[in-house]
């Protein structure tokens, strides 16, 4: 970026520098004009009936030492900046709802490049440019009247029994079963390949299809907790009328208002054989470390290679990360089902330490939930009959999944082994590290124990999560899940943490537990937490008819710094939870979920419902949430973000309305990942902006496309659609 003088704008046209004084940019206003500088492109974009306002202009480079694009959208009159582009030759185009893709056009900055968009010939052409979730919404769902399933006909209605109410079979096509993993919608997805080969029928089709590859285990899972031939029926006649020309029954709407202020900017920073999951870029207590600094990624099944992007220098590495135990398993030896279209039966995933989520510490270290020996491999100080703290209240006998911490100052990668899972983690005030994915068990690990003793044994401590059922405010011997509730005891619940957040209001650590219909989970640690901590669960409103709109099966969640929990639900909802407007008793005999109905907020996400469902909500299905503490972004601290997944956006909620904010390139957008940090002294919009993850195809999370590979973005709003 060049360094700009407050007396004017530096232009570069047809090779020179030309001053001009602050007032040209007023005068260039009024008569159309745009104003760039010469590490900018920018001008007019024009279609058959005039400016085409809230279209996206995209500029591509393959010259850096990553492939490399910036996209903008355009103001009312059609303009456009693309601010800040490193010196290279771009190819640029003009996408939007309503068009099909322009012809690209050779630029480099400094040039004003007016561009002339393409109108659609057709509907069914301006619909392949459609989020997913448009054609996602055509999918048929069993009516209402076809639960509770009793079983097959003819003594049953023909649902399987298994499936209790409409509510759980969206679950399992949305949140908690098909897209767990994978957009669905998109083009990838929607279409039958050909190269799959010949079927008797699109539901045949279907039922072979979700074996391919090395996460085929994974989708026969998920579609057999539906009741799997219906799922395969309904799945088949949505790809089979899109292959007759049917196309979506709703249209998305252009980017209007601050939506058009969005600067995209995207590194491809990892191999077509590997896909992300997470990233991170600070320390999300204080965004202002690692200003400038290097993102670091989580390759999870995929490798064994940590990706590291530097956007300054836009070029990227590798870290190795290792394993404590050699017989570690690996994903290589994964059963592929059925060969995939890309890659037939080669074992492209190979990685033992399955990295889920990295997190900055207050000193620039990275830390990681990762896998570092075999899950049986447990240590003794973890089991029954250890003097450990934790282990003496609640042994363990294996775990999955552990963690790690990489120094960038020394290089130096080490696997650190907990008895308990770890899936996602957080840091508290105090320094201790909070994971999710622990199942029956909580866990923490202490840095500050660690950094002076270096005594994994010592740092760690876990917890299992006990209601206080009986209501005398400690806790107490406890029943066991599934037993009967004993007045006199407390109750042991299996709720085992999805997302994980620290309150930084009262030190209360939260979580969110998956499945139907989920619940958000407070766990109070106290003085001696593997002894003392006492839990609350708290039901999203599926059914309550104090309830004004019900909603289920929570999945990634953040914490604002009022201790407001955001979780995003399978209902297609963006959801808060605010304990302070609670009114009846949280704990005692009726406190085990269904409790304060009143505390739940829930808003509906953008996008189309599917036709068949009449209940509040939307086809999104979100995967995780974050908060902005700090106003990283500029929309105001405590401004709640929600991944839209099946709609190639972002939803950031302000004051109870959402902006959209898209990423339409290219077609298959799936964030995970969200992570935001202040790059420099943070006085201007340029020191602001969002990281997160996507894969380039709905099949790369699967097993990789040929010639795909996954993407880190940084998301800004500038103050207005022409500021550089």
């Amino acid at each position: 970026m060049m360094r700009k003088a407050s007396i004017g704008v530096l232009v570069l046209i047809f090779g020179t520098i030309i001053l001009f004084v602050s007032s040209w940019r007023g005068r260039a206003a009024e008569t159309g004009k745009v104003a760039i500088d010469a590490d900018d492109i920018g001008g007019t974009v024009t279609g058959p009936h005039g400016p085409e306002a809230g279209v996206w202009v995209i500029a591509e480079t393959k010259d850096l030492p990553t492939k490399f694009a910036k996209i903008v959208v355009t103001d009312d009159a059609g303009r456009y900046v693309l601010p800040d582009l490193p010196p290279a030759k771009y190819s640029v185009w003009v996408r939007g709802y309503g068009l099909v893709d322009s012809p690209k056009t050779e630029a480099r900055p400094g040039r004003l490049l007016d561009l002339k968009a393409v109108a659609a010939p057709s509907d069914a052409a301006a619909a392949q440019y459609y989020p997913a979730i448009y054609w996602y919404a055509m999918l048929h769902i069993p009516p209402k009247s076809d639960f509770p399933g009793t079983g097959a006909k003819p003594s049953g209605n023909g649902m399987a029994s298994k499936m209790q109410s409409q509510q759980q079979w969206l679950d399992m096509v949305k949140t908690d079963g098909c897209f767990t993993c994978h957009q669905l919608g998109d083009a990838a997805t929607r279409n039958i390949e050909k190269q799959l080969g010949h079927f008797d029928s699109p539901a045949a089709a279907w039922e072979y299809r979700i074996q391919v590859g090395q996460a085929g285990d994974n989708m026969i899972g998920s579609i057999n907790r539906l009741d799997t031939q219906r799922a395969f029926a309904l799945f088949g006649d949505w790809s089979d009328r899109i292959a007759k020309g049917e196309i979506p029954f709703a249209k998305p709407q252009r980017p209007s208002g601050k939506e058009r202020n969005l600067v995209i900017t995207l590194w491809d920073w990892n191999t077509p054989k590997a896909y992300l999951h997470d990233e991170n870029s600070t320390d999300r207590r204080n965004p202002t470390l690692n200003a400038n600094g290097k993102i670091y990624g989580s390759p999870e099944e995929s490798s064994d290679f940590i990706p590291v992007l530097d956007p300054v220098t836009n070029s990227r590495s590798q870290v190795k990360a290792l394993v404590l135990d050699p017989n570690t398993p690996t994903s290589k030896d994964n059963d592929i089902p059925n060969p995939s279209p890309y890659w037939g039966r080669e074992a492209i995933w190979d990685s033992k330490t399955t990295i889920h989520n990295p997190m900055f510490d207050s000193k620039g270290r990275v830390w990681l939930t990762t896998r570092v020996r075999a899950p049986d491999n447990e240590p003794a100080f973890c089991k029954q009959g250890s003097n450990h703290p934790s282990a003496k209240a609640f042994p363990l006998k294996s775990s999955g999944r552990q963690l790690a911490m990489y120094d960038p100052a020394t290089g130096k990668f080490t696997p650190l082994d907990t008895c308990y899972a770890t899936h996602h983690l957080q840091f508290d005030s105090q320094d201790r590290v909070w994971t999710s994915g622990g199942g029956p068990v909580v866990g923490w690990f202490d840095t500050r124990i660690w950094d002076a003793t270096h005594d994994v044994q010592k740092a760690q401590g876990w917890t299992p999560l006990v209601v206080d059922t009986n209501g005398n405010g400690k806790r107490d011997a406890y029943t066991e899940p599934g037993e009967p509730q004993d007045p006199k005891k407390d109750m042991r619940i299996n709720a085992g943490f999805y997302g994980v957040a620290p309150n930084p209001a009262d030190g209360s650590i939260w979580g969110s537990s998956v499945g139907f219909p989920g619940a958000i989970v407070r766990l109070v640690p106290g003085p001696n937490p593997s002894e003392t901590a006492l839990a609350e669960v708290y039901q999203p409103p599926i059914d309550d008819p104090r309830a004004t709109v019900h909603g289920y099966s929570p999945r990634g969640m953040d914490i604002d710094h009022n201790g407001v929990v955001w979780t995003v639900l399978a209902s297609g909802h963006f959801a808060s939870f605010d304990r302070r407007k609670c009114k009846g008793p949280l704990n005692g005999p009726n406190a085990t979920g269904k409790q304060c109905p009143e505390g739940w907020t829930l808003y509906p996400f953008p996008g189309p419902q599917f036709r068949d469902v009449q209940d509040s909500g939307s086809a999104e299905a979100s995967y995780y949430a974050w908060v902005d503490q700090f106003n990283t972004f500029g929309l105001g601290a405590n401004t709640p973000i929600a991944t839209g997944n099946a709609s190639d956006s972002l939803f950031a909620l302000v004051d109870g309305k959402f902006m959209t904010l898209r990423v339409p390139y290219p077609m298959g957008f799936y964030a995970k990942g969200m992570d935001g940090r202040i790059d420099d002294a943070g006085a201007g919009w340029k020191g602001r902006g969002l990281w997160t993850t996507y894969a380039t195809r709905a099949v790369a999370h699967i097993e990789g496309g040929k010639g795909t590979t996954s993407k880190v973005l940084h998301i800004q709003l500038r103050p207005d659609p022409l500021a550089h």
